[in-house]
């Protein structure tokens, strides 16, 4: 099946590892997996922050125009999000040293322990369904699945 639900006419793997990648990316399937890895975690953080705070921990400090392409998001969006996380205590906001008129965005010590805390819940629900696989296959999975995102079409190197 493609994106809308209706069988690939070609059978061949890269047909079907399309299709596949075009559920995963789609933004309902992300905005749904950031809610459920979200939930419970205080009001600043929803399925809306995840993208900030995901991506400014695989940055590291930034502006919010830096941040925007890492986040899915424009720079509007993004001082938005941050705004909600730094009143929360999980991101703080220092000046530029190399544009004075630009601020960098800071993930807080609270913040990095929410990152680390949302990424166990991320692993957690993977490893959760990958537990009927026989043994050996998710870990075959994933190395595969890291040698098709670093060396295939994406080509570059897979970011934590």
């Amino acid at each position: 099946m493609d994106g809308d639900g209706s069988p690939v006419a070609d059978g061949d793997a890269g047909s079907e590892i399309a299709e596949v990648l075009g559920l995963l990316l789609r933004r309902t399937t992300r905005v749904e997996l950031y809610r459920a890895l979200t939930e419970g975690m205080g009001e600043a953080v929803d399925e809306l922050t995840y993208p900030v705070l995901s991506g400014l921990a695989r940055t590291g400090p930034c502006s919010a125009a830096d941040l925007a392409p890492e986040a899915g998001l424009d720079r509007s969006g993004v001082t938005r999000r941050a705004s909600r996380l730094e009143a929360a205590g999980l991101v703080r906001r220092a000046p530029d040293p190399a544009d004075r008129r630009a601020a960098l965005l800071i993930l807080t010590d609270r913040g990095e322990r929410t990152v680390e805390e949302l990424r166990r819940r991320l692993a957690a629900r993977i490893t959760a369904s990958l537990s009927a696989w026989p043994d050996g296959e998710a870990r075959s999975f994933a190395r595969h699945l890291r040698t098709f995102v670093t060396e295939g079409p994406f080509g570059g190197p897979v970011a934590g």
